[in-house]
């Protein structure tokens, strides 16, 4: 699933996941290291989240940002 961002959002979601995000690393994601670093797929991102981990356990620390990112996906279920 993804939700989609506006571009001014992208920003501030990227700095909610480099301060934020317990899984994300010097940029990359611990849930996908299989003994070899990836790269954060919330931070290569540039039109929405793509992370289920970023959108239910990070994103609702900045209630600000994530009520904007919700109202405008109305349809978009955790």
């Amino acid at each position: 699933m993804i939700v989609p961002l506006k571009p001014e959002q992208i920003k501030q979601v990227n700095a909610l996941v480099r301060s934020s995000c317990t899984n994300c690393q010097d940029g990359c994601c611990l849930l996908m290291d299989d003994g070899d670093s990836f790269p954060c797929v919330q931070l290569l991102s540039v039109s929405g989240i793509f992370c289920r981990y970023f959108l239910v356990a990070v994103l609702p620390a900045d209630k600000k940002l994530y009520a904007e990112i919700i109202r405008n996906n109305q349809n978009v279920k955790e």
